[in-house]
């Protein structure tokens, strides 16, 4: 049964920071690339950032880009998004999503992953 978790969301001030985590199980892990999503309230879901299955390979949406910093450990089987300076329009539900590929790409539509976490929500505070 394959499972993902995240964990680490909560609330907190603008400016602050987070580092969310996504444990799997029930797949091999290493042959798959990983991606984060979010969705706000009355918003449709939208890609955060996405990282290949070595890690070599890393791709942000634009309103992330220099304040996320996506990043994997194979050996424990877990996805971190570290969160800084964060703002009140990064709140949202966060998930994780995996999809299994060996090929070094890497996916920002929900619809090409095949597994998704339950989610974390994360409130920031203006």
């Amino acid at each position: 049964q394959v499972q993902l978790v995240e964990s680490g969301g909560g609330l907190v001030q603008a400016g602050g920071s987070l580092r969310l985590s996504c444990a799997a199980s029930g797949i091999t892990f290493s042959r798959y690339a990983m991606g984060w999503f979010r969705q706000a309230p009355g918003k449709e879901r939208e890609f955060v950032a996405a990282i290949t299955w070595s890690g070599a390979g890393t791709y942000y949406t634009d309103s992330v880009k220099g304040r996320f910093t996506i990043s994997r450990d194979n050996a424990k089987n877990t996805v971190y998004l570290q969160m800084n300076s964060l703002k009140p329009e990064d709140t949202a539900v966060y998930y994780c999503a995996a999809r299994r590929d060996m090929s070094g790409s890497y996916y920002y539509s929900g619809y090409q992953y095949n597994y998704w976490g339950q989610g974390t929500q994360v409130t920031v505070s203006s």
